[in-house]
């Protein structure tokens, strides 16, 4: 049975960040599709399969979502809060990577169950190590959830029986 590919959103505004997130996870021979949202509204847009979103062959619901903070529409936290609250996308994994290295928002992020905070590297060759990385681990040693929106529908279906 072949392996379902492995679905990266990268949630990430700055055009220049983007390219060198999606270049390190290139060089870094990861077998990754990343799909991109520029804002956080759009990001929550994604997730929750809605307007332009909506065909899930196009737009899959993602392994991980990697997420910058400092977005338009919606910051990188709202998103986070927004999805941890989610009956059926809370269990996702999400890994901040931004460049605020602010304890506030390391502590904010951490309070609404971030799975990791990783700085934005100021280096290409140290980000295709964490691309390196986050494929080892996020994608091939943890076992990650892939939400699905067939469960709120049999949590509905049990409290009728």
């Amino acid at each position: 049975m072949a392996k379902e590919p492995r679905i990266i959103l990268m949630v990430e505004d700055n055009d220049d960040d983007a390219f060198i997130t999606s270049r390190a996870f290139n060089s870094a021979q990861v077998d990754v599709t990343i799909k991109r949202a520029e804002d956080g509204q759009s990001a929550m847009d994604y997730l929750e399969g809605g307007g332009v979103y909506a065909d899930r062959k196009t737009y899959p619901l993602p392994d991980i979502v990697l997420l910058d903070l400092k977005l338009p529409r919606k910051s990188g936290l709202e998103v986070l809060q927004w999805v941890r609250k989610h009956p059926t996308l809370h269990p996702m994994v999400i890994l901040v990577l931004t460049s605020s290295s602010e304890r506030a928002d390391v502590e904010a992020a951490y309070q609404l169950h971030v799975n990791a905070y990783v700085v934005k590297p100021t280096s290409i060759n140290h980000m295709v190590d964490i691309a390196r990385h986050i494929h080892s681990f996020w994608l091939n040693t943890a076992v990650v959830l892939r939400p699905t929106f067939v469960f709120p529908f049999i949590l509905t279906a049990a409290r009728l029986i």
